[in-house]
C-alpha cells in the first residue's frame, strides 16, 4: 500500500501531515514533539477513504519511515491515536471582526 505525504503546519512543537493514496486524501497526522523526546500523534482516517483497519500499520510505517528517523512504536518513543472521521469544513478567525468570534 504506497501513501504519499505532504506536510501542511510545522510549530516549533508539532506537525500536521496530509495522506494520500491514488491522488485521493485518505488521513490526517498531528504529531505532538514532547519535552521528554517522545512524539504523541493523532491519526485522523477520512471517511469513505478506503482505509482500512488492516491498513493502519502500513499507514504508521510510511510516515515513520520517511518523517520520523529518530522514534518509533516498537521503542515507546512514538505513540498514535487512531480515530476516523469526516472533513466538515474550515473555520477561520476573521480580521477586523469586534466581536472577535469565528
Amino acid at each position: 500500500m504506497n501513501f504519499s505525504w505532504s506536510r501542511t503546519l510545522r510549530t516549533p512543537s508539532s506537525e500536521r501531515f496530509l495522506a494520500q493514496r491514488g491522488g485521493t486524501d485518505v488521513a490526517a497526522v498531528d504529531l505532538h514533539y514532547l519535552a521528554n523526546g517522545t512524539i504523541a500523534g493523532t491519526v485522523i482516517l477520512l471517511k469513505d477513504s478506503g482505509v482500512q483497519e488492516t491498513d493502519i500499520q502500513g499507514l504508521l510505517s510510511s510516515l515513520d519511515d520517511q518523517f520520523l528517523p529518530d522514534v518509533d512504536l516498537d521503542h515507546g518513543t512514538l505513540s498514535y491515536t487512531v480515530v476516523r472521521g469526516e472533513v466538515l469544513g474550515n473555520w477561520e478567525a476573521e480580521k477586523n471582526q469586534s466581536s472577535g468570534s469565528y
